[in-house]
């Protein structure tokens, strides 16, 4: 899996000479790939490039320069949210965060987020993928989703005799199926906590399958199933192959299990790899168990609320709730204390001056979002304070989710 969002590199630069930020302008760009280059350590196509500020609103980029010279890169992307029970939240996209080796603790990164921030005020929530976990904490991003990868050893992997077979899968090829690949993904990212929107530009560049976007192994494969696909590549050779899955996306439980099936069934090769949400259903399709083997397991998608009250409306919860959270927000200074008040799934939130039953910082209210984290598992961290077991078990039941929260895609 390749992270794509932010990172920084090490440094050996202590000159104290002030940096300035500002917005980046067409003649920078060349500066930014060579800054983000040498930060991810991988030079991205120009049509990557291309796809990414197609999906950038205006203004959205900020550099950090030395004199003339550009020594950092923020900005973030027009993106599409889904939250648990359906709804779309709009999400800037914090992506191609970079500072120069040069610069390193200067306060590149604080001054380009400090700049960053101030121009997000249409979107209620901001997401990253963290190349370093340690980094973002501090500017209120708390890892909202995990995942999981998964290798199963094929040639002993037996489904169960309960686990039904629908059928329906073909063998094709993606370009030829666009619409119906964009139908299905849509309809994944409707019901999936984490699932963003796959506008034409980024379709596009995925159906083009370049050779630099491969790691190594062979064009795309496509496995089609009315409600579902998965995409992958193999890589080694002989009896060693693997069948990496760059994307399985299934709208029904018929689906997934259908595109299993032939996915298992797939001769000459040896395993058969995906990153996926903890829970995946495969386990429990398999005679053996033992047989699904956790490669690695690391964050995906982090949060971070701009707009709380706006954020905790949006989505549905399945439990009833009275809580008071006393939210600390040190970056923005958006925290506060709130009434968060649920019945039937639908929540009221709103300021108050009540004492509160709950301490914790917006970092963690993100990660609690989507479910993926359980506020019990802050509480024993000392990361959450409350006195009170039943208000935490209470939140608990609240922010669980049918659906396990899974990132979109890499951005």
């Amino acid at each position: 899996m390749r992270r794509a969002g932010c990172a920084t590199v090490e440094a050996v630069h202590t000159d104290p000479t002030s940096l300035t930020f500002r917005s980046a302008e067409e003649a920078d760009w060349p500066a930014m790939a060579l800054i983000t280059a040498t930060g991810f350590g991988v030079w991205r196509s120009e049509e990557t490039v291309a796809v990414w500020r197609s999906m950038m609103p205006a203004d959205s980029a900020v550099v950090a320069c030395d004199g003339d010279d550009v020594v950092g890169t923020a900005l973030f992307l027009d993106l599409e949210l889904t939250v648990p029970g359906g709804a779309v939240l709009p999400m800037a996209g914090v992506s191609m965060v970079a500072v120069a080796p040069t610069h390193r603790r200067r306060g590149a990164l604080s001054g380009m987020f400090d700049e960053l921030h101030r121009r997000m005020d249409a979107y209620p929530i901001a997401g990253l993928e963290a190349s370093e976990a340690e980094i973002y904490g501090r500017f209120g991003y708390g890892a909202a989703t995990v995942w999981e990868r998964l290798e199963v050893h094929r040639r002993g992997a037996r489904f169960h005799p309960a686990v039904p077979d629908p059928g329906g899968v073909r063998i094709v090829r993606p370009a030829e199926h666009r619409a119906q690949l964009e139908d299905i993904d849509e309809r994944w990212r409707r019901r999936t906590p984490g699932g963003l929107h796959t506008p034409a530009r980024l379709w596009d560049e995925i159906l083009a399958d370049r050779e630099g976007s491969r790691n190594g192994g062979t064009p795309h494969y496509c496995l089609l199933h009315p409600d579902g696909f998965a995409f992958y590549r193999l890589h080694g050779s002989d009896e060693k192959t693997t069948v990496e899955m760059t994307k399985l996306a299934a709208a029904t439980a018929e689906a997934e299990i259908a595109l299993w099936r032939v996915l298992l069934g797939l001769d000459l090769k040896e395993i058969v790899g995906v990153h996926t949400h903890p829970g995946n259903v495969l386990r429990y399709l398999l005679t053996d168990p033992r047989l699904v083997r956790t490669t690695n397991v690391e964050d995906g998608l982090w949060l971070r609320m701009l707009d709380i009250p706006a954020v905790l409306q949006a989505r549905t919860y399945s439990a009833d709730l009275s809580v008071v959270l006393e939210i600390s927000d040190e970056f923005l200074g958006r925290g506060g204390r709130f009434a968060l008040q649920v019945r039937d799934g639908r929540a009221h939130c709103a300021p108050t001056t009540a004492d509160a039953d709950v301490h914790t910082d917006v970092s963690v209210l993100g990660s609690l979002y989507l479910g993926a984290h359980r506020a019990s598992s802050f509480a024993t961290a000392h990361r959450l304070r409350c006195n009170d077991s039943q208000v935490l078990a209470a939140l608990d039941a609240a922010f669980a989710v049918d659906v396990p929260a899974e990132l979109g895609y890499g951005f």
